[in-house]
Order: C-alpha cells, then structure tokens, then sequence
C-alpha cells in the first residue's frame, strides 16, 4: 500500500547569530544587510556601506550585547522560542504535516531546511515567514529566497505563502492576555514599538503611484487600501490589541525603533516619543512590540535595557515590556490555522 506524501510547513524567523562572539555577529550582520531587500541601494554602494563602514564598526558592540541575552543553556532567546513555537506546531498537525524552520539570515539556513523538504517528495509545502506585518525586507525576501531556491528542484510540489496575519484574532488576543498580566491602570502611557523601515520602502510596494500615502503614514489608513503597506498593518495591528484592552486613543502611541543611517525613517521615532513623554511628566510606560513573534535582541535589550535607560536619564521611573508571543499554545493554535487555511 503507498504511503500518502505528507504536507510540508516552513516557518522562517529573521535570523540570529550562531553565538555572541564578534566573528559571528559580523557573518549574521554581513549576510542580513547585504540583502538588496533590506538595504535597497545599488550594490556597490550597498557593499561599500555594509562591509566598509557598518559591519566594522557595529559587529564587537552586537556581539557584546548578544552576550547579555545569551543563555549557557538555551543560546539565543530567538532560536530558543523558535524551535518550541516548530515543535509545538509539528504536535498540534500530526503526522500529515512535516515542520521545518529555517532561519532567512544564518542557522538553519532557507537552503538547508529546503534541501531537507525536497528528499521527502512532498505533497505540497506552505511557507510562514514569522512575521505579522508584510515587508519587503522581512516576508517579501523570505519569499524570494525560497522561490530562488525551488526554482531549481526538478519537482516542484503545489506552494503557497502566508502573506501577513496583522489581524488575526488569535493572535491579537495572545498580546492582549499577556498585557493584562500587567497593572494597565497603573501605567501613564502606552507605547506599541515597531521595527523601522526606511520611508522610500513604503513607496516601493505600490508601483503605480496611486496612493500617494504620507511619508509618515496615517493611523487610520485601512488595510484594504494597499494590503502590502507595512505602515497600515502596524496600525491595524495596534488598533485591534487597543480595542481588546479597552484603550483610549489618548491612552498609547504608535513609534517605531531599529532606526539605522540618516535617512529618514518611518516616524515617529520611539526615542523621540520617549523624550516628548518624558517632558510631559509621564513616569511609566508600558510596551508592547507587536512586529516579533518571540523575544530578541530588539525587545529583551533595545526596549528592555537601551529605551529604559534612556527613559530613566530623562526622568523617567519605569519601561515595562510586554513578554512577546513566545510558545503559548494560543499562538501555535494560531499558526495552525494559518497552516490549515487556503
């Protein structure tokens, strides 16, 4: 009797260096930043830029924060959610389902997790890239990497993509649950921190012009208008968990951190509203980081350590950081759905 060919699922995080030591955190940052999707200027100036300048001046600091992250035990608290949220996910699909994650930059690579997938003679592969709000430098490169390297398989299986999940409700309600696991009352203002994106991105993902969205975005752009601005997703995602928790508008503001070079980025900038909340006398913030599926380096030291020291100097009392969606099982029973849709 033939055995029926399993449905294969690849989920696709970022990246992470393979350990905190300075040679490694230059391959990672080397590899992620000469991604023409991330850094889209032309080559040369890209290379340039990213090998002459960047890398070297950025990679013994990277890795020293790296290091305080790090555990003996665990390595990267990225990795580490990662191959739970895997696992937890290849339980929930049974045996019909085989899992794989791969990382976009570094271990395991796109390549390597493909390569696995292709011997297995697949019935169909789904891809998840771990990232709720579409971007070219983040969904949009985990697409191309993966289409470049099928498109060399002599079979190719049906294959489909998760676009963005910047609404789901299950989702949102894992955030909101962990949110309420703090005082919310008790906080003077809100924060809902994304990664940045350089404003010229925005433009990019709609080739005929006729949108004309504000460089600074609007918080009332739907969705529906252009489904793969990244801008409009970040509010939307904001708005659903700000609906779930019952807040104000007054209550929480949308920033965005990461920033990286001087041209100009999606605004406003999570430092500058630090500084403007601080003048107004606000003294405790609470903040959620609704672009990363797990914990990082941009939640457990940018907001965690850099944004609360800054705050403090400013006259700030407290940054509290709501614990990202990590491996609660809701969160995996989210990503099955996703999984099972068409």
């Amino acid at each position: 009797m033939n055995k029926k060919a399993k449905k294969g699922v690849l989920l696709v995080q970022l990246g992470t260096p393979d350990a905190p030591a300075t040679a490694e955190v230059k391959r990672y940052l080397t590899e992620f930043l000469m991604d023409g999707r991330v850094m889209d200027i032309p080559y040369w100036s890209r290379t340039l830029l990213v090998k002459g300048i960047i890398v070297p001046q950025r990679s013994a600091q990277s890795a020293a924060t790296y290091k305080t992250i790090w555990d003996d035990r665990t390595g990267s608290p990225l990795m580490y959610y990662s191959v739970l949220q895997k696992e937890m996910l290849q339980e929930q699909l049974g045996e019909e389902y085989h899992v794989e994650l791969a990382m976009r930059y570094q271990n395991p690579s796109i390549d390597a997790a493909l390569q696995k997938m292709e011997g297995m003679l697949l019935d169909s592969i789904k891809v998840v890239p771990l990232f709720p709000q579409y971007a070219s430098a983040t969904t949009g490169s985990v697409m191309e990497k993966v289409m470049e390297v099928m498109r060399k398989w002599q079979y190719i299986p049906s294959v489909s993509f998760v676009n963005s999940y910047c609404e789901d409700e299950d989702m949102i309600s894992v955030f909101a649950e962990n949110g309420k696991k703090h005082p919310i009352e008790e906080f003077d203002h809100i924060l809902f921190s994304y990664h940045g994106l350089p404003v010229r991105q925005l433009g990019k993902v709609d080739p005929s012009g006729e949108l004309h969205c504000p460089d600074s975005g609007c918080d009332t752009c739907k969705v529906e208008l252009n489904s793969f601005c990244y801008l409009s997703q970040c509010y939307a995602t904001t708005r659903a968990i700000a609906k779930k928790l019952e807040l104000s508008p007054e209550k929480f503001t949308v920033c965005f951190q990461s920033r990286l070079g001087k041209t100009p980025w999606i605004q406003p900038y999570t430092s500058d509203v630090l500084h403007d909340l601080a003048q107004k006398g606000v003294k405790k913030l609470l903040v959620f980081s609704p672009a990363f599926v797990a914990d990082c380096i941009e939640t457990l030291d940018e907001i965690q350590v850099e944004y609360a020291d800054e705050f403090k100097a400013l006259g700030g009392e407290e940054v509290v950081m709501v614990e990202s969606l990590n491996d609660n099982p809701r969160w995996i029973d989210s990503l099955k759905k996703l999984v099972l849709s068409n």
